[in-house]
């Protein structure tokens, strides 16, 4: 029989099996196998008894890095409620019902919730607690109202507000307060490193949502358009969801340490194309040194050299050279377009087309940084200025003056 072939029927499909004598060869082997297969896709029959499960004893039991620097804070963050007056004339209503519209009732008026927002409380000192927040939060309010973390409600007075950091302080009662937060320093923060978001985003009924991320940047200078007039400021860049409702609640490293205060994010670009992942937090040390003054004295009293500016790369570079003279290795600082009457410029002899590089040897790369160095020193201070004009090097010494009203930039930064 050597040399014949067996033809083998599987499921009426023709396998050839090899020679006789030979052994079976790999085709039958393959029929086998797409029999087993098609048999294990078949849903099985009989009892489903069988399919209940249980629960089983939790091996993640440790709390975890993050979950330990939320539990240290979460006491201390609270929700800000932002009521605003609201008033109602029904004369119009009760006349088409024929009314009196002189009658007492026709007229009333009652606080609605405005705004929400989040707030930190940072200091307990005998029966009362001191808590940190955002001042778009608090904002045209006619009072204010917080709630704790526990959910009970408290009444809360305003201690003082600063626009150009956006940062403003509320006082309540000790009587529910168990935690207080703890600033960390914000200068020792870098990129990278993990974080924490808490706060109420939307609204309260979210109170005390976490959100985790990285700092993205420790120090990014954005011009806050929306607030101040487009002042630049100075903040903490981080991927850490914030939402609405978020400002004024805590940016927490992983020691349940405050480093910044929540304030804004960036929801598209100036064309419209949406952004994700890009919030910002007011640094902690400026956090603290603005806090200190609001609770001291109820305002922020800052110095100013009374000069209208503009970022020298803003200037272009055929005008560095033939208006101003700038020798070509100055590519930053900021160029006075107006030193105004009477101001601590304009006593010090500074001119229109001067270009301040430095602040008492601090570089001075443009409007941010003039205003982060000047905002160090105290009204009467006396600073050096190193700054250029008609492309001479001169160093000049301004005592500095208050300002006369809150600090505002757009294509031409007021300082």
């Amino acid at each position: 029989m050597a040399g014949k072939q067996l033809i083998v029927k599987v499921a009426g499909v023709g396998l050839l099996a090899g020679l006789i004598g030979g052994g079976v060869s790999y085709g039958v082997g393959n029929a086998i196998v797409t029999h087993q297969q098609n048999a294990a896709t078949k849903v099985p029959s009989g009892s489903n008894k069988s399919g209940g499960t249980r629960i089983n004893k939790n091996e993640d039991t440790k709390s975890n890095q993050s979950t330990e620097a939320y539990n240290a804070v979460k006491g201390a963050v609270v929700s800000v409620i932002n009521k605003q007056a609201s008033s109602s004339d029904d004369n119009d209503i009760l006349s088409m019902f024929g009314a009196d519209s002189d009658s007492s009732s026709s007229n009333s008026s009652s606080l609605q919730t405005a705004s929400e927002g989040s707030g930190v409380i940072y200091k307990k000192s005998g029966n009362a607690a001191y808590i940190v927040t955002n001042n778009h939060v608090v904002s045209g309010a006619s009072a204010l109202q917080v709630i704790m973390s526990n959910g009970k409600k408290v009444q809360a007075e305003l201690v003082g507000t600063d626009s150009t950091t956006d940062l403003a302080v509320l006082k309540i009662s000790a009587a529910n307060v168990t935690t207080v937060a703890k600033f960390g320093n914000s200068n020792s923060i870098k990129a990278g490193q993990d974080v924490l978001a808490i706060g109420s985003p939307m609204g309260s009924e979210y109170a005390n949502t976490v959100t985790k991320g990285i700092i993205s940047a420790p120090k990014r200078t954005i011009s806050a358009s929306s607030s101040n007039s487009g002042t630049n400021t100075t903040v903490i860049q981080t991927d850490a969801a914030i939402n609405a409702g978020n400002s004024g609640g805590p940016l927490v490293n992983m020691a349940g340490q405050v480093i910044g205060i929540n304030s804004m994010k960036l929801a598209s670009d100036s064309q419209g194309t949406s952004v994700e992942g890009m919030g910002f937090s007011i640094p902690s040390n400026e956090v603290v040194r603005v806090i200190n003054q609001l609770v001291a004295n109820g305002k922020i009293t800052r110095p100013s050299l009374g000069i209208e500016m503009i970022d020298l790369s803003n200037v272009d570079g055929q005008d560095q050279q033939d208006i101003l003279k700038l020798p070509k290795s100055i590519t930053k600082g900021v160029v006075v377009m107006k030193a105004q009457s009477g101001s601590a410029a304009d006593q010090a002899g500074i001119q229109k087309y001067d270009v301040i590089t430095k602040i008492n040897n601090k570089k001075v790369n443009d409007g941010g940084d003039l205003k982060t160095q000047l905002y160090k020193y105290k009204v009467g201070d006396t600073i050096k200025l190193t700054l250029y004009r008609q492309g001479k090097q001169q160093t000049v010494s301004v005592k500095l003056t208050q300002s006369a009203s809150a600090d505002s930039s757009s294509s031409s930064n007021n300082q």
